[in-house]
């Protein structure tokens, strides 16, 4: 559990958007953003360890998400206003210059923020998740059923989840997407079908971690949260400017998609960012942070410090 953290609200353009916070940030401050379907607790572990270290952790509840208020037309959110409300927790919080580290759909996030505002940014360091151009890799040759795919049609992935409440859906994600296969459906069946809902949790993901899930998704729902992460339109092709760090998890199923591991070891990744390091944990899942927190907040505080 992570200890002493507070918790703040900021009204930003109609929204109010939660952030919990920790540490004194002697030495600068860390702005975690999560994934889906994840909240400010599933950087829990890490939050603790660079208080530790000598800087103030911040993670927001991105807007749709955990405490944080829905927008009243989520159809017309973009990009650009995840990027504005990054820009606006800094200024509330009166820090000039951040570290991101992100995962899943909040590194496209870190990525955006670091190209549109390089002064406000120290490094970037991201699980999972390389910067990609939108000339880059391709959903569109894997199967129908692939998770992306399905999720991104209108409609399909609310009525999947529709099905259940909030608690078995959290466990069914878990499980499913902590495995490194690819989740990809078969004729008649849908994403949620996947997983046994006999099949326990992963022994690094307690009961006590699901319920903190519950009670804010049965807040929020999963109707907006799912409109943000898969569908959008891909990164352009500039340059990351500041330091990034990539924790690849080799038994991450995202390493399995078509030309992903290619990209990441052939060097291609450099052309779009020239300052880059890269470290492998073999085991490592989906949920690498919560899975091997001691390495992973070694690899970040090491990347801090070396960046400060």
């Amino acid at each position: 559990m992570v200890d002493k953290v507070e918790h703040s609200y900021l009204d930003t353009r109609g929204l109010s958007l939660h952030i919990a916070h920790v540490g004194k940030g002697e030495l600068g401050a860390v702005l975690f953003i999560h994934g889906f379907p994840e909240i400010w607790y599933s950087w829990r572990h890490q939050m603790n360890a660079v208080a530790k270290a000598g800087f103030k952790a911040i993670a927001p509840d991105l807007h749709s998400y955990g405490l944080s208020t829905q927008p009243s037309e989520p159809e017309k959110t973009t990009r650009e206003d995840l990027v504005a409300d990054l820009l606006a927790i800094l200024n509330f919080l009166s820090i000039s210059k951040v570290f991101i580290v992100a995962k899943n759909f909040g590194a496209r996030t870190a990525y955006d923020f670091a190209l549109q505002h390089p002064n406000r940014v120290h490094g970037v360091v991201t699980l999972g998740m390389p910067f990609v151009s939108s000339q880059g890799m391709s959903y569109n040759t894997l199967p129908e059923g692939f998770y992306i795919l399905r999720w991104r049609e209108p409609g399909r992935a609310e009525a999947d989840f529709g099905r259940f409440d909030v608690k078995r859906l959290i466990r069914t994600i878990y499980i499913l997407f902590s495995r490194c296969e690819i989740p990809i459906t078969e004729e008649g069946q849908e994403i949620m079908d996947l997983a046994d809902p006999s099949t326990p949790l992963p022994r690094w993901f307690t009961e006590e971690d699901l319920n903190a899930y519950v009670a804010p998704y049965e807040k929020s729902g999963f109707h907006f949260p799912l409109q943000m992460p898969y569908r959008g339109t891909g990164i352009a092709d500039p340059k990351i400017e500041v330091p990034v760090l990539l924790i690849m998890g080799e038994k991450d199923y995202a390493f399995k998609f078509l030309g992903m591991e290619n990209y990441v070891r052939s060097g291609t990744l450099k052309h779009f960012v020239p300052d880059l390091e890269i470290k492998h944990i073999p085991e490592g899942s989906h949920f690498v942070q919560e899975q091997f927190p001691d390495q992973v907040n070694q690899l970040v505080i090491t990347f801090l410090k070396n960046h400060i």
